[in-house]
């Protein structure tokens, strides 16, 4: 007796329609959290911009004071070498002010991510030159000890932004007394095809207690919240921690208590 194949084909699975719903809901529920997510991360960059814009209306009272005094002492003379003096000084005081506005008005843009080969150094010094203020008029030191021709296969974008958290993070622990901020970089001697870049500062240190949970998103030490260049809502690490994973590599910190504290980003080596 033959069998008949047609009755031995597996009848369709039935989804119930309850189920169906759900799976819906589920599916618009997670599309509704990557949006949640996409925008507390811009959150947290235009906050960290928000330290940045502080800084930047300080630097900007400071640099138009000079040019101030320069364009009345013009104007009450018929000099026509101090009218040159002050046109000459007015016009790099301005070059300068807009090279500040341009830097972070860059970091606020929206842009898909694009990993590429990025030069180490050049994107450590344009995340210290996005801070505006010079970390040398709060008794910082900053030491950059990184190879010309480093590179790192990174998103510019993103990792100018963890950059920028860590910077402001080391200024803010050193704020009030002397410091230094040591930035190095260099390939990775267990793995050659991964680069090694070292935030250290010499600020008070990180608790051993609180170091566990430095990465926890809302977790902060800070003490001034009602301070924008000292506060903190604790998304910066945390944030910065996810950016440097959507590149392949890490974030860690070491640090103790009257030692300063150490972040140490892993990324693939670039081209």
């Amino acid at each position: 007796m033959t069998s008949n194949p047609t009755s031995q084909r597996m009848s369709p699975v039935r989804i119930a329609p309850e189920e169906k719903a759900l799976q819906t809901q589920l599916d618009h529920l997670e599309q509704q959290f990557e949006v949640l997510r996409q925008q507390v991360r811009r959150a947290q960059r235009l906050a960290s911009l928000g330290t940045g814009a502080a800084a930047l209306a300080h630097e900007f009272n400071n640099m138009l004071t000079p040019v101030m005094g320069y364009c009345r002492a013009a104007l009450d003379s018929e000099d026509a070498t101090l009218m040159r003096k002050a046109l000459d000084r007015t016009l790099k005081q301005a070059k300068l002010l807009g090279g500040m506005c341009d830097r972070i008005l860059r970091l606020a843009a929206d842009e898909p991510l694009e990993r590429k080969s990025v030069v180490v150094l050049n994107l450590v010094q344009e995340a210290v030159a996005t801070l505006v203020r010079d970390l040398a008029k709060d008794n910082i030191n900053l030491v950059l000890q990184i190879d010309p021709d480093l590179t790192v296969f990174a998103d510019e974008k993103g990792m100018l932004q963890v950059l920028m958290n860590l910077i402001i993070n080391a200024r803010q622990a050193m704020l009030g007394r002397p410091g230094q901020l040591t930035i190095d970089a260099a390939p990775n001697p267990a793995s050659p095809d991964r680069t090694v870049i070292c935030v250290r500062d010499t600020g008070p240190g990180i608790k051993r207690e609180h170091l566990e949970h430095i990465f926890e998103p809302g977790f902060t030490t800070k003490q001034h919240a009602d301070r924008i260049d000292r506060g903190g809502v604790g998304l910066g690490l945390p944030f910065s921690r996810e950016i440097v994973e959507e590149n392949g590599g890490t974030l860690t910190a070491e640090s103790a208590p009257n030692k300063g504290a150490t972040f140490t980003v892993t990324l693939p080596a670039g081209s």
